[in-house]
């Protein structure tokens, strides 16, 4: 399968029985990233955390008790 990276547009072959083909194939609205591209936003992420300014925006969960 033949996949395009969403932030370079660099094209690359993938197995076609791989979770992520099957993720692609099954699921529109998950897009590829290729590798270099994956490790360069996890490594600015790590770096943003590590400066201690960086907040994660996630729901806070409420327990619900019976």
């Amino acid at each position: 399968m033949r996949v395009k990276c969403v932030l370079c547009d660099k094209i690359e072959a993938i197995n076609d029985e791989s979770l992520t083909a099957k993720r692609l194939r099954n699921r529109p609205i998950h897009t590829y990233m290729c590798k270099e591209c994956c490790e360069r936003i996890t490594e600015k992420t790590n770096a943003r955390i590590s400066t201690g300014n960086f907040r994660f925006y996630r729901p806070t969960s409420e327990v619900e008790e019976w």
